[in-house]
């Protein structure tokens, strides 16, 4: 069984058992929280799709840690006008395990 979710503007195929790291969601590390935006669901013998959600269908994961990514440097440049900016970032991330998938 697995399914196809949106969580931070991306769409993800998970399975239950799964790890991944997705945009920052509320809660603490040991929380479970439920993903309501479920677009697919693909069971034993039974395909399931939302127009655009299934409304019926959740994913229950937990929350294994809340971080940040590695740094990335964003540099601007204009040749010969004296102008540079130089700026780092670090995104927000949260690692969710997927426990099961609710129909």
């Amino acid at each position: 069984m697995f399914a196809v979710i949106k969580s931070g503007g991306k769409q993800y195929v998970v399975k239950p058992g799964d790890r991944l790291k997705v945009e920052k969601l509320e809660g603490k590390v040991g929380d479970t929280v439920e993903i309501k935006e479920v677009l697919l669901v693909k069971g034993e013998d039974e395909l399931k799709i939302g127009h655009p959600v299934l409304d019926s269908a959740k994913v229950v994961a937990e929350i294994l840690e809340q971080g940040r990514a590695p740094k990335i440097i964003v540099f601007k440049k204009k040749p010969k006008k004296g102008y540079k900016r130089k700026r780092g970032h670090r995104q927000y991330y949260t690692m969710i395990e997927i426990k099961e998938i609710k129909v």
